[in-house]
């Protein structure tokens, strides 16, 4: 009997500020700044069509010369943030990884004509496990990272997000885990800076506009009201691209909106 699996839909979340969910940070942030996106992240696999049989998860924290996953069994932590509570070095998140997803994914890019690698060693870093221990704290899914590529250009990774878009008929789902603001200087600044111009032209460009408008508008980000101030290095808004490139046509939706310490910050949904 064939087993029918539902196409699963593909994210852009924020993940946060380092280990975000589990101290206190100093104000304009303080204490429950992050509890909105906690809910949110909370309640993401009940409002799927059913629960996904991987994880794919687009690392802003991880740049290589060609995009690769991770491929061990049993993949370790990696703690990639620097003067947190010492708890905050002994958070787990033990779910397995999956070299059969890793080769797959490999595979596909290669297809594309994307040259593509696997790293057996590589750990969870935080754009991973700090949301993934919220989505899914019983860490029964496997999860596989994906890194980008470290020439960041938008186009290459709407391509691998294209190459990709299958995996979600196979029930993948697919995180692109970075931030829709991300200008560490600004954020314990009291205001909104530039965050709400930015957030703003992204729920236009990505709910109001059509799928192929979407593309080209992402093709000129830096253009966009506050953009560049929003991302003085852009590899934070680079998981977006390989999200979209795997909605392919399907409609965007505004998933999460919040102010955090003053800053706007949004997650997208795509299809399903």
């Amino acid at each position: 009997m064939k087993v029918i699996v539902t196409r699963q839909p593909t994210f852009y979340i924020t993940h946060g500020g380092g280990p975000c969910f589990w101290t206190d940070l100093p104000e304009p942030l303080g204490p429950g700044a992050y509890d909105g996106l906690k809910s949110y992240f909370e309640g993401m696999l009940e409002s799927l069509p059913e629960r996904p049989k991987a994880v794919l998860v687009v690392s802003a924290h991880w740049e290589a010369a060609k995009p690769s996953v991770t491929s061990a069994e049993r993949p370790g932590m990696l703690y990639d943030y620097y003067g947190f509570p010492p708890h905050t070095y002994e958070l787990k998140y033990p779910a397995p990884g999956s070299p059969k997803l890793a080769r797959d994914i490999v595979d596909r890019l290669e297809a594309a004509g994307i040259a593509a690698g696997q790293d057996a060693s590589r750990g969870f870093d935080h754009a991973v496990f700090v949301p993934m221990l919220i989505i899914d704290p019983e860490a029964s899914l496997p999860v596989v990272t994906l890194s980008l590529q470290k020439d960041l250009d938008p186009a290459h990774h709407l391509a691998i997000g294209r190459a990709l878009e299958a995996l979600r008929d196979r029930g993948v789902l697919i995180l692109g885990s970075g931030s829709s603001f991300h200008d560490l200087r600004a954020i314990f600044r009291p205001g909104a800076g530039a965050s709400v111009d930015f957030d703003d032209w992204l729920q236009a460009a990505l709910v109001d506009a059509g799928p192929q408008s979407r593309e080209q508008a992402l093709l000129e980000w830096e253009q966009a009201p506050g953009a560049t101030e929003s991302h003085p290095r852009e590899e934070h808004l680079l998981p977006l691209m390989v999200a979209v490139g795997a909605a392919h046509d399907e409609p965007g939706k505004l998933d999460f909106h919040g102010m955090i310490g003053g800053k706007a910050y949004s997650c997208f949904r795509f299809g399903a």
